[in-house]
């Protein structure tokens, strides 16, 4: 059976804390609520952003219906005032002021009529851009929520980095006078073995799968060397003796 020293097996477990350490600071960096919470944002304020587009393009197009209908009322308070002048200036036959009186009465009731378009547009402009604030409203907010958010998401992942360089500094430390085959051997089980390579044999029973050692394997155990590298017989991981 491979062997090591039965030291460098005790540091495994240490490494083992150490790695395990590390595992739990990531996946609290990558599954903190924070995180969550600031996805929920974003597809609120995408959301919003795609809202503020549509809105905008309506505000738009109801602002060209109002120029247009302005223009048209215009056009014709124009044309009405022409021919209210050469009504007063008496030139012309009374069959040419009479078409002329004839034509105010059309411009009037026209103009009328376009006044009602251009009121009514004016009206759902006015509505528009009152729904276009109150989206820019709703971003801002989102903004400044998800601003917030962001500060805690940072100021969470500068503790994590720290607490994860400090790890990586003590393990670096700890595995330089680690047998490099047994240190292979760990990482390769680590690695398919859910985070976990090495485990503390105690009363028993493995510390990886928790399952107990049979009392046959126990005997075995008891009677080989020291610096034998045990393997758990149900997990597969290293199984390391306490003191």
């Amino acid at each position: 059976m491979p062997t090591a020293p039965a030291e460098d097996q005790r540091k495994l477990l240490e490494v083992q804390a150490l790695d395990t350490r590390a595992d739990q600071a990531r996946h609290r960096r990558s599954s903190h609520p924070v995180l969550d919470a600031i996805a929920e944002i974003e597809e609120r304020a995408q959301a919003l952003e795609e809202e503020g587009i549509t809105r905008s393009t309506e505000v738009g197009d109801i602002q060209r219906e109002v120029t247009k209908a302005e223009d048209d009322v215009q056009a014709v308070r124009a044309r009405a005032e022409r021919d209210t002048a050469r009504m007063e200036s008496g030139q012309g036959t009374p069959k040419d002021l009479q078409a002329l009186q004839s034509e105010l009465t059309t411009l009037a009731k026209r103009q009328s009529d376009l006044e009602d378009i251009e009121l009514e547009a004016m009206g759902r402009l006015e509505a528009a851009e009152a729904a276009l604030a109150h989206v820019h409203e709703k971003i801002g907010e989102e903004r400044g929520q998800l601003g917030e958010l962001m500060l805690e998401r940072n100021a969470l992942w500068a503790d994590i980095d720290e607490e994860l360089e400090t790890i990586k500094a003590e393990r670096a430390e700890l595995i330089a006078g680690i047998d490099p085959a047994l240190l292979a051997l760990y990482e390769k089980l680590r690695a398919s073995h859910g985070g976990v390579g090495a485990a503390p044999l105690h009363h028993g029973q493995c510390g990886g799968c928790h399952v107990k050692v049979d009392p046959g394997s126990l005997g075995e155990i008891a009677s080989s060397a020291p610096d034998t590298i045990l393997r758990c017989e149900d997990c597969g991981r290293i199984l390391v003796r306490e003191g």
